[in-house]
């Protein structure tokens, strides 16, 4: 699991994750020398494409306001973030609600489909290493059942509920493990009352594997994260959650709390700003622009906050 989720596994291309993976000297952008006693603020990325975008989003926000902003390449997943933060080596990071918080708690179960009791039951567990998060962002990243734009029409899918339509001859595809997953097969079952283990096919963890049998037509309903490049790429439909079986996986900034102390105000509300500007949907697009259309996350986040004029 990447970013810890309950099912779905990203193999990751670390060369998407900054554009100099070097040393931190060689991560720094460029601040405006009027920074006067803001306090510096070393962004940490995770290993795979989006975390590199949010981090270069928040970034270049923080540095348009005159911040001096390193861009640190963590070189792992989550189990090097928390003792990464303890050494300093970062002080802000963009993080994933449900999935932070079930990684800190040891996988308790407290995560919901409601983000701002998932953010402050994380809030909680974040207290405990002199960190905290801020406001949650409308875009969340988490486990998604997904279809054609073809087969949503033909059979007026907009819900996961409306799967029960199709239940009966409906091929779908997803991990190896998700025939017995809480979050696939058997939260279906449970949440929904919906059975698809008929005709389940068993492919990659949300990747090229999976992708391909659904745009070849090798099965009706991939198993796959929301905010997939390729999602936007091809049209397809992300059915809604309806029924909340899926953990509230919404961006969050997570920072310290020297960091938040030093900035203040000032500070936390552009990050807060920053993220209620950031939705879903263009999170995906901004994937694919990475993955598929092979842009830098630096010029990505640039475009991004050029259009909400928050550069």
């Amino acid at each position: 699991m990447n970013r810890l989720r309950p099912l779905l596994l990203v193999a990751v291309v670390l060369a998407l994750v900054v554009a100099a993976c070097g040393g931190d000297d060689d991560n720094t952008t460029s601040a405006s020398s009027g920074g006067g006693n803001k306090p510096e603020v070393k962004i940490g990325a995770q290993n795979f494409g989006e975390s590199a975008i949010l981090s270069q989003i928040y970034g270049q926000a923080l540095d348009a306001k005159g911040y001096k902003v390193k861009q640190v390449s963590l070189g792992g997943a989550r189990k090097v973030v928390y003792p990464s933060f303890q050494a300093g080596d970062f002080n802000l990071t963009p993080e994933y609600a449900a999935s932070a918080l079930e990684f800190l708690n040891n996988n308790a179960g407290q995560a919901t489909s409601d983000a701002d009791e998932t953010v402050s039951l994380l809030r909680t567990q974040l207290k405990k290493k002199n960190l905290t998060a801020l406001n949650p962002s409308p875009a969340v990243d988490t486990n998604a059942f997904v279809v054609t734009k073809e087969y949503a029409d033909q059979h007026g899918l907009t819900t996961i509920s409306d799967l029960k339509k199709v239940e009966s001859d409906a091929k779908f595809g997803g991990p190896p493990d998700c025939a017995t997953n809480a979050y696939c097969v058997g939260g279906l079952k449970s949440r929904y009352g919906i059975d698809l283990t008929k005709n389940f096919k068993a492919f990659d963890f949300g990747g090229p594997q999976t992708k391909n049998a659904l745009k070849s037509g090798a099965i009706d309903i991939a198993l796959l994260f929301s905010t997939d490049g390729a999602i936007a790429d091809q049209k397809w439909v992300v059915l809604k959650d309806d029924k909340g079986m899926f953990a509230a996986d919404n961006v969050v900034p997570v920072l310290t709390d020297q960091l938040a102390k030093d900035g203040g105000s000032e500070l936390t509300d552009l990050l807060n700003q920053v993220s209620a500007a950031i939705t879903t949907s263009e999170l995906t697009d901004m994937n694919k622009q990475s993955d598929i259309d092979k842009e830098d996350p630096d010029q990505i986040a640039q475009n991004f906050l050029k259009s909400k004029n928050l550069s």
